[in-house]
């Protein structure tokens, strides 16, 4: 018997969102670190107008070794069609797409539709999943009426942002608040509000990333993550916790300055990690993800618990990010983790093509 060909593993970065160097980077990191001698790995660039471009650049430093990439992955190259860069090279051949996209456009359902509609496997959420959890607003209403414990919050679209609004929010909230912009993440757009004055100015700044935003009441807690895989049967890694060094954690928190601090396993009490693990499950499922995600909390020590936070349906990937972190400190190492990953992205896709064809 001939031996089964390596897997076309299409890595997609870049991206038309305001995290589209965050995401070059996450990538770079990854190609570092991925089996080459696994997969055939196709890197393509989605660059910030909407255009797909194979990376010759990184195909010739893969070539030359993990070393000789770059921090940050090239986004030019070759023009090509979003079909084009996902279809198999070989008759033979199984291509998965690995999305390393974050935001809008890439983490919110588009790129998935356009794969579903290709026939093309791949890891992460689908398209509800994806959508559902990249839009907070939406996201809140699911997990609150799953019964998922949260913080108070208000949301509010571009043009409802007015002196009613803002005294709502301090009559139900009150201050200081958080801001962020419903469809964005690496916490870009998100600001803290001491006043109405920071308010309306937080409202509009986060008004210029998405048409909605989300207010959140302020709370005194710890920040706690989970990293959930699977497709039917969804598993839960350790618990851990970001502790960052700014008032929240920021954008130059995640990637500037570098100094918040990952502690794996979060040093809380057993029941409290068994609970967040449960919860994790819970949201999971109940926000429709499938594949892989990571699933945030607020501990509120001496008070409510745990506080759903959040849902990233395509969390930072590098080998240091916190969510292959947890899956290390699980017992799951990167080299397998993108194995496993990449095993679900196929598994979900043919139990899944038998329905689209009978529709």
């Amino acid at each position: 018997m001939s031996p089964t060909p390596p897997i076309r593993l299409v890595v997609l970065y870049g991206g038309q969102s305001a995290e589209h160097d965050v995401s070059r980077v996450s990538a770079a990191s990854l190609l570092r670190a991925i089996d080459t001698d696994r997969y055939e790995i196709e890197p393509i660039a989605i660059a910030p107008d909407g255009t797909w471009r194979r990376s010759e650049a990184t195909v010739a430093a893969l070539a030359a070794g993990p070393a000789a990439l770059p921090d940050s992955l090239d986004a030019g190259g070759t023009d090509l069609s979003p079909v084009a860069a996902v279809a198999p090279v070989r008759p033979d051949q199984q291509v998965v797409v690995l999305p390393i996209l974050h935001g809008p456009r890439g983490e919110d359902g588009t790129v998935q539709g356009l794969l579903d509609l290709a026939g093309v496997p791949y890891v992460g959420c689908g398209v509800l999943g994806s959508a559902v959890n990249m839009d907070k607003a939406m996201a809140k209403v699911v997990a609150g009426a799953a019964g998922i414990p949260q913080v108070r919050h208000l949301a509010v679209r571009d043009h409802r942002v007015d002196d009613a609004f803002v005294a709502r929010v301090g009559d139900e909230l009150g201050f200081p608040a958080f801001v962020k912009p419903a469809n964005m993440g690496s916490s870009v757009g998100v600001s803290r509000a001491d006043d109405p004055a920071s308010l309306r100015a937080a409202l509009e700044a986060a008004a210029g990333f998405d048409e909605w935003v989300v207010v959140e009441e302020a709370v005194t807690a710890r920040e706690l993550e989970v990293g959930v895989i699977g497709f039917q049967e969804p598993r839960a890694s350790v618990v851990g916790e970001i502790v960052p060094t700014h008032d929240f954690y920021d954008y130059e928190d995640k990637y500037l300055d570098g100094n918040a601090t990952m502690v794996i396993p979060a040093e809380v009490p057993d029941e409290v990690a068994h609970e967040a693990r449960a919860l994790a499950l819970q949201a999971f499922s109940a926000l429709r993800c499938d594949g892989l995600a990571r699933v945030d909390f607020f501990y509120e020590e001496g008070g409510r618990g745990l506080l759903f936070n959040e849902i990233n349906t395509l969390p930072g990937f590098t080998p240091f990010s916190m969510f292959p972190s947890l899956w290390a400190a699980t017992g799951l190492p990167y080299a397998e983790l993108v194995d496993e990953l990449v095993r679900l992205a196929v598994e979900r896709h043919e139990h899944r093509s038998p329905h689209r064809r009978q529709r």
